[in-house]
């Protein structure tokens, strides 16, 4: 499930709260990240197909952008389009890096040869993924308009980010099999520089701003201040939320907002921590839903006007 939470940063203390679940899904939600800052694109199974979703955090609605045969995973804004990427899971095992127009859905591929599993945008132009080659990822720079790839580093994590501020990406590196470390990258010019470790074994970061990192080990989540903090910090513990384990983490750009991606204890009732005045039965919340994504998908746009009802929250 995927978690909405309030961050402030207080100098280096840091603080979250009004947590709730906002995917709330029997199925898969994974790899949330902002469209902007009232909108947050993640990857749904609906009807045992994963695709596009995106959530409008003040109706609560959740629409689907996409309707492919295949299976789209981390969404992503596309600077400076209308339009975001995924990376496409097709049946016949085909994996590639897609975009997706916003207003109809149509769907273009971005990088050919390439099998991207985990990336993000450096600019419009260029793209910094993680590739599946053999056993292990290897860190590469693409410029789209180029139709140009470079390979910059061997065996890395999934956790890719631009660093705030700055005009450099940061990627978690596997050489050191003991100890796993956060590097920055000039894709432009492949110098790479050592910022930190990382949690032992743990594959996912993200920046608060161009000091704080996070991250999250099980439960709890820490925090790390550069060129202040010895080791990681705790946060704060998420049992109390249903949370078992902490996956992929991202912040807006303001740093204000935080998601969690978080695996639930088996007994555990996410929905307690969600505002009582915005929960609907399953069934109200499905037939709701249905009513907006049919109209939507067909992009009938008076159909989906008549079917907007700003009285009714939707939760599922």
């Amino acid at each position: 499930e995927i978690f909405l939470y309030d961050i402030e940063l207080n100098q280096s203390k840091v603080q979250i709260k009004n947590g709730k679940n906002i995917s709330n899904n029997d199925g898969y939600d994974n790899q949330p990240s902002f469209l902007d800052d009232n909108t947050i694109l993640f990857a749904s199974t609906r009807t045992g197909q994963t695709d596009i979703a995106s959530l409008n955090l003040q109706s609560n609605l959740k629409t689907f952008i996409n309707a492919t045969e295949g299976g789209e995973y981390t969404p992503l804004k596309i600077p400076n389009q209308d339009a975001v990427s995924a990376v496409r899971l097709d049946k016949d095992g085909l994996q590639r890096l897609y975009s997706y127009n916003l207003s109809d859905g149509k769907s273009s591929e971005l990088i050919k040869d390439l099998v991207v599993a985990y990336y993000v945008w450096y600019n419009s132009d260029i793209v910094v993924s993680a590739v599946i080659e053999g056993e292990q990822l290897n860190l590469y720079s693409t410029n789209i308009k180029k139709e140009t790839s470079k390979k910059l580093a061997t065996n890395v994590g999934r956790s890719i980010h631009k660093i705030p501020n700055s005009n450099l990406i940061s990627f978690i590196s596997k050489t050191n099999t003991k100890q796993w470390q956060i590097k920055s990258l000039n894709p432009l010019t492949g110098k790479t520089k050592l910022i930190a470790n990382t949690l032992k074994g743990v594959n996912d970061i993200c920046w608060l701003n161009e000091k704080n990192l996070l991250s999250g080990n099980k439960a709890v989540l820490y925090k790390l201040t550069l060129q202040k903090d010895y080791n990681w910090k705790k946060v704060k513990n998420l049992t109390d939320d249903g949370i078992l384990n902490i996956s992929r983490i991202a912040t807006n750009i303001n740093g204000t907002k935080l998601l969690i991606t978080g695996d639930l204890a088996t007994n555990s009732d996410s929905s307690n921590i969600m505002d009582n005045n915005q929960q609907i039965s399953e069934a109200q919340a499905s037939l709701i839903v249905d009513k907006h994504i049919e109209p939507f998908n067909k992009r009938n746009l008076t159909e989906f006007s008549n079917a907007v009802n700003t009285n009714v929250i939707v939760n599922k």
